[in-house]
């Protein structure tokens, strides 16, 4: 069975960092009781830099426990619901084989898979080692990011009931297209109304450079 874990938010705060102060809301802890999901966002969290996190594509964060047990038997040492700045910790579902347009039904809400995550260096800064980064992208647990398609509020305990979506692209393929991609890969990519506009703009400039 599909389910939240946990559900986690984080205001933004400001951090040094290699002497700079950087402001982030990759902090994000679990709460008691239900949170209200709406707009672009969850009631209590936000992002520091809406140019790159957040916004309608990027409104809610999953990473499952499963890719928690997965880095704590990498790093040595247990990793807290929250830690990679996610908003739904979830247990029972493969986020890699999602396809990008699938929904979720996860409380009184609705969400929709949209992308995968493409670390920042603030990821670094969460975990206190710069190149965290990079291990993270060559791991290939992005995680996935879901627009909401119906407001409402979700809870520590929720099932997730899927609508799956056959005919689309894995969020795993969609996170790994920068590597290696072949032109009808790309030419589906750039074709998809599920896949957000910039991937699909950003495929179809890799086709017309081709």
């Amino acid at each position: 069975m599909a389910r939240v874990v946990s559900v986690n938010v984080g205001a933004v705060r400001t951090v040094e960092w290699h002497g700079r102060a950087v402001p982030t809301g990759i902090w994000k802890d679990p709460v008691d009781g239900r949170v209200a999901v709406r707009g672009v966002n969850l009631v209590g969290d936000d992002q520091a830099d809406r140019r790159v996190h957040g916004g309608p594509d990027k409104a809610v964060y999953a990473y499952a426990v499963e890719d928690y047990a997965w880095w704590s038997h990498q790093l040595g040492h247990d990793l807290e619901p929250g830690t990679f700045g996610e908003n739904l910790t979830v247990e029972g579902v493969d986020l890699n084989e999602l396809v990008i347009g699938t929904r979720w039904r996860v409380g009184t809400t609705e969400l929709e898979v949209s992308q995968p995550r493409q670390p920042c260096f603030k990821l670094g800064i969460r975990m206190g080692d710069a190149g965290f980064v990079d291990r993270f992208d060559e791991a290939a647990r992005f995680g996935a990011y879901f627009r909401i398609v119906r407001e409402g509020e979700v809870g520590a305990g929720d099932e997730i009931e899927m609508t799956p979506r056959v005919d689309g692209i894995r969020l795993v393929d969609l996170g790994l297209v920068t590597r290696e991609a072949d032109p009808r890969f790309l030419a589906r990519l750039a074709d998809d109304p599920a896949v957000p506009e910039g991937w699909r703009d950003w495929a179809a400039r890799q086709l017309s450079r081709r």
